[in-house]
């Protein structure tokens, strides 16, 4: 899409994008906490506003609920680990029930093994880099959240694309907490592999609910 026509079109989708890449460089600099805290959660709370506003809705109001528990949780993570997790994992319930409505009709051998593996590898490697059944037990929902976007008729180079790349980014958190502890990767790929898995989960979503006719609106 022009320039021009996405910021008279899709106004708070580009604040967004410019919330969310711009935090990536101002992380950990001079800016006040508070401050740095809600620009930390402005970018993925503009995608909810993006999805509530223009798209009159249930689904595109409940994928729109799962970037407001995605943004709550990014910025309670920075006062409160514990409150930013449950804020995520309650975002994952709803995400999965939101992919589990659109489920895909037709699945191969394949695909019904590349779910499952989803659902179980994810929080096995969350054990396995932690050691913390708490990791575990949250990575549950990641892994089912991710393997729920994989077999929803969503499409898979956006919603599925992006649920693997928010997966990533938490498990890079978790090697935060041991093998890579001491390693500058996690410092430098967990905001940008979860903002933009954020954000093609969203645009996936409500491309595909305008492109099903549930609405009309940009």
């Amino acid at each position: 899409m022009p320039q021009r026509a996405l910021i008279e079109q899709r106004p708070w989708l580009l604040a967004s994008l410019i919330a969310g890449i711009s935090y990536w460089f101002v992380a950990g600099s001079w800016i006040p906490g508070l401050y740095l805290i809600l620009w930390k959660g402005a970018g993925v709370g503009l995608l909810a506003v993006y999805a509530w506003a223009h798209h009159p809705v249930r689904d595109a109001h409940r994928i729109a609920l799962v970037m407001a528990l995605g943004a709550i949780g990014d910025m309670a993570l920075e006062v409160n680990f514990t409150g930013g997790a449950t804020a995520f994992l309650l975002g994952h319930l709803v995400a999965i029930a939101l992919y589990l409505r659109h489920h895909r009709q037709v699945m191969s051998a394949a695909e019904r093994i590349t779910t499952a593996a989803l659902l179980l590898a994810i929080p096995a490697a969350s054990y396995g880099l932690t050691g913390r059944t708490e990791v575990a037990l949250y990575a549950l929902g990641l892994g089912g959240m991710t393997a729920a976007a994989y077999a929803s008729d969503f499409p898979r180079v956006r919603v599925a694309l992006g649920a693997a790349l928010f997966a990533v980014s938490d498990l890079l958190i978790f090697a935060r907490m041991g093998p890579l502890a001491e390693s500058r990767i996690p410092h430098l790929l967990v905001w940008p592999l979860y903002y933009f898995g954020q954000f093609l989960i969203t645009v996936g979503v409500i491309g595909t609910l305008r492109r099903k006719g549930e609405f009309s609106a940009p």
